[in-house]
């Protein structure tokens, strides 16, 4: 067997149902399989994987095991010589799968291999790609330097700044939304150490690769939404885990670091008198409605609807606020991620829609936690 895709669930049924779905359709000209892992989620996502995807094999956890050795329990059962790490909450294209193995078997001393990923609304995620965060790239982080330095070498390495967003190359750091790694390595490593703090065990198996002289890779030629979720507020107790996933990294390849602790009271600090001004995103007033179909399918939506048989009818006029629907029967995922990507906007949001449970779903903003609308009929 080829691959094996990994998707640990927790409440989060419909991102998952949309996940799977995309990823059967990336899988269906590979010799490969999907585990899902379940921590024991109040909703019904068991449920709805043993009703719409009873080939997927599924594993029912009766607690809340966390990130680590929840992965590690679905790995523990793979059979592809190659595996993915994968968040539910993400959608992959349909030749995801085939790039990532062809470039992934061009190489001879692979270590992990991730994509360009971007959020509900388009826009890419600099975590695509990083570098070690020694307690200087972290404070370069914090304090926002590579920002005002982006070309600086001495300012950019934590988002990896010396590649650009559409420029495949070497990385120290991958994010563990999409990871590509042979199964061997991954055993060899001892997988997700499972003492890990939320926010450090990707970049703990990223780094023990290195340490065992492979190479990670950010691959651009593909790209996957990652709908990111709450996990992403910026808030005091955003800060406080950031700090120990931190040092929890350095206690276990390096030295404790008293000088990172200073950076990150001050930062902490610093963060919370700039969390006080900021104002929480508005809700964009949609004043229309467009819905991609070209399978004379009705979506039920709240207001003044325009219907499009293909992308190259929608022209957007910056001065509403649109609501873009596509509907998933009629275009591949493929084309709406990549509609997406040219079409973001502040004046617009993208919502899928999916059939067999009749729901539209999509993310606002970076830090929005995601929505789903029930249409009905």
């Amino acid at each position: 067997m080829q691959l094996s895709i990994i998707i640990l669930n927790y409440n989060v049924r419909y991102f998952l149902e949309q996940c799977v779905l995309s990823v059967q359709k990336a899988l269906q000209d590979i010799d490969g399989e999907i585990i899902v892992i379940d921590n024991n989620s109040s909703d019904d996502s068991c449920a709805m994987m043993k009703k719409l995807f009873p080939s997927v094999t599924l594993i029912e956890n009766k607690e809340n095991l966390g990130f680590p050795k929840g992965n590690n329990i679905g790995v523990a059962q793979a059979k592809g010589e190659y595996l993915c790490i994968l968040n539910p909450d993400t959608v992959v294209a349909e030749d995801t799968f085939t790039k990532i193995l062809a470039f992934a078997k061009s190489k001879t001393n692979l270590g992990i291999v991730g994509c360009k990923l971007i959020d509900g609304t388009g826009a890419f995620l600099p975590e695509s790609k990083r570098g070690v965060p020694t307690p200087w790239v972290a404070f370069t982080k914090i304090f926002g330097l590579y920002k005002i330095f982006p070309n600086n070498s001495l300012f950019n390495r934590y988002y990896a700044q010396h590649l650009t967003p559409n420029q495949t190359g070497k990385v120290d750091i991958l994010v563990g939304a999409f990871m590509v790694l042979k199964r061997e390595l991954y055993n060899e490593i001892g997988g997700f150490d499972e003492n890990c703090f939320m926010y450090s065990d990707d970049i703990d198996l990223s780094y023990m690769a290195l340490q065992r002289a492979k190479e990670n890779y950010y691959f651009h030629e593909t790209t996957v939404i990652h709908y990111k979720g709450e996990s992403t507020v910026r808030d005091g107790t955003y800060m406080r885990r950031f700090q120990e996933a931190m040092n929890f990294f350095y206690k276990k390849h390096f030295r404790k670091s008293v000088l990172f602790d200073v950076f990150m009271k001050i930062g902490a600090f610093v963060f919370s008198l700039l969390k006080k001004n900021q104002q929480k995103n508005k809700e964009l007033l949609i004043e229309q409605y467009v819905v991609f179909t070209n399978d004379n399918l009705k979506i039920n939506v709240e207001q003044s609807v325009d219907y499009c048989a293909g992308f190259e009818f929608f022209k957007n006029d910056l001065k509403q606020n649109y609501e873009l629907v596509f509907d998933t029967t009629s275009f591949s995922f493929k084309a709406i991620i990549a509609f997406m990507e040219q079409n973001q906007s502040k004046n617009t949001t993208f919502k899928n829609y999916i059939y067999a449970s009749n729901f539209r779903i999509g993310s606002n903003s970076a830090n929005d936690i995601g929505k789903i609308i029930f249409c009905e009929n």
